[in-house]
């Protein structure tokens, strides 16, 4: 989740953003040598930024690990 700035109204509690891309992850983890994920395709380095990414970056990311899964499956 992120705070938005704009949204904050003094004296009132800082609301929350919740992201709207949900995670690929489908509890099958395991590396391979590259450190793709063989569940859901994404990099180590894309499941390390998935909390702090916005729905853009999320996007992105989900992209790319299904183009591998696929690429993977031949």
């Amino acid at each position: 989740m992120s705070l938005k700035n704009s949204e904050l109204r003094p004296g009132a509690a800082p609301e929350r953003v919740v992201s709207v891309v949900a995670s690929p992850c489908v509890r099958q983890c395991c590396l391979d040598d590259g450190d793709m994920c063989l569940g859901c395709g994404r990099l180590l380095n894309e499941i390390l930024d998935w909390g702090s990414a916005d729905d853009a970056r999320r996007r992105a990311i989900c992209h790319s690990a299904q183009a591998r899964l696929q690429q993977r499956r031949g």
